[in-house]
C-alpha cells in the first residue's frame, strides 16, 4: 500500500466535463473537481444530481450505459484518460466501488475478495493484502467461507471495498457507501475509510447523499445539483455554511426543519446562476 499523509499533489483533475446519454440526455453540465493525493474528497447531492455519472466518467464505465463525455477533459497524474478503458484505469490505480455493492452472490466472501487480485501474479503479496483486508474488516474474516449472497448489506459493502483494495489502488471511487445501511454500520464503514486513508494512504472520491456523515470524514467537498457543481470548499467550512445546514442537514438558525420546509431551495437560484 501507500505511505499515508495528504500532500499538495493533485492525482485527479476533472475539467469542465459534459456527459450525454443516448446522444440526447445531458446529465453533467460543466463539472470540474480535483482530488489530492492522500485526501478524502466528497461529492455530495441528492438522488439524480449526477454523482454516479461523475464517478463513471472518471473510471471510464460510461460506455456500458450508452453515455459519453462530450466536452471537457479528465486527467489522472497528468495523463488524459479519455483513451483508456476501465481495465487500464485499474492498472493505473483507480478503481470504482459501484453503488449497490455488486458482489458475486454465488461466490464466497473470500472468493469475491480474490477477484480483485485476478490480474496479479505475486502470490505472497496477494496473501499479505488479503490478511490486511481481514485486519480492517474482521467481520469478513469470520464470514470468509460464507456465500456472499447470504451476508448482510453491511458485509457486502465491506466485501466490495475489500475487493477494491485487493487491486492495490491508489484512488478509490466510492459510490453511495451508506445506501441501505443502518446508522451504526454507516459509521463503521466511514471509520474504515478514514483508517485506510490515514494508515494506508489510499485517496478517496466518495459520492454520497448522507451529507452529515460525509462531511465529518471528508477533507474537502463538492455539492452537485442538477448536473452542476454549485458549491465547494473544505469540509469543516461546508458543515458550517448556512445553506448546507438548511438544505442538506435540515438545520437553520431557527433549529431543525422538516424536509417539507427545506425541499424548496430559496437560495438555489443564486447557486445556479
Amino acid at each position: 500500500m501507500l505511505d499515508a499523509g495528504r500532500t499538495d499533489e493533485t492525482l485527479l483533475e476533472v475539467n469542465n466535463i459534459e456527459v450525454i446519454y443516448n446522444h440526447v440526455i445531458l446529465v453533467l453540465k460543466g463539472v470540474s473537481l480535483s482530488v489530492p493525493k492522500g485526501g478524502i474528497t466528497a461529492l455530495l447531492g441528492g438522488n439524480g444530481a449526477g454523482k454516479s455519472t461523475t464517478l463513471k466518467s472518471i473510471s471510464n464505465l460510461l460506455g456500458s450505459e450508452r453515455g459519453e463525455v462530450t466536452k471537457g477533459s479528465i486527467h489522472y497524474r497528468g495523463e488524459d484518460t479519455a483513451h483508456l478503458d476501465p481495465a487500464d484505469m485499474v492498472k493505473r490505480g483507480v478503481i470504482q466501488v459501484m453503488e449497490g455493492r455488486h458482489c458475486f452472490e454465488h461466490l464466497t466472501v473470500e472468493e469475491n475478495l480474490m477477484t480483485g487480485a485476478y490480474t496479479r501474479r505475486d502470490g505472497a503479496a496477494v496473501k499479505q493484502d488479503l490478511d490486511l483486508v481481514y485486519t480492517y474488516f474482521p467481520r469478513l474474516a469470520e464470514r470468509r467461507k460464507s456465500q456472499a449472497g447470504y451476508t448482510s448489506g453491511g458485509e457486502q459493502q465491506m466485501t466490495a471495498i475489500g475487493r477494491a483494495l485487493m487491486s492495490r489502488p491508489e484512488t478509490i471511487l466510492l459510490d453511495e457507501p451508506s445506501m441501505g445501511l443502518a446508522p451504526q454500520l454507516v459509521e463503521e464503514i466511514f471509520g474504515i475509510v478514514k483508517n485506510l486513508n490515514e494508515k494506508e494512504g489510499v485517496s478517496f472520491l466518495l459520492a454520497e447523499q448522507n451529507t452529515n456523515v460525509a462531511l465529518r470524514f471528508a477533507h474537502y467537498g463538492y455539492i452537485l445539483e442538477s448536473g452542476r457543481i454549485v458549491m465547494d470548499g473544505p469540509a469543516d467550512e461546508l458543515r458550517e455554511n448556512p445553506d448546507v445546514k438548511e438544505f442538506y442537514l435540515g438545520l437553520s438558525e431557527e433549529g431543525r426543519k422538516s424536509y417539507r420546509d427545506v425541499r424548496s431551495y430559496r437560495r438555489r437560484k443564486r447557486w445556479l446562476s
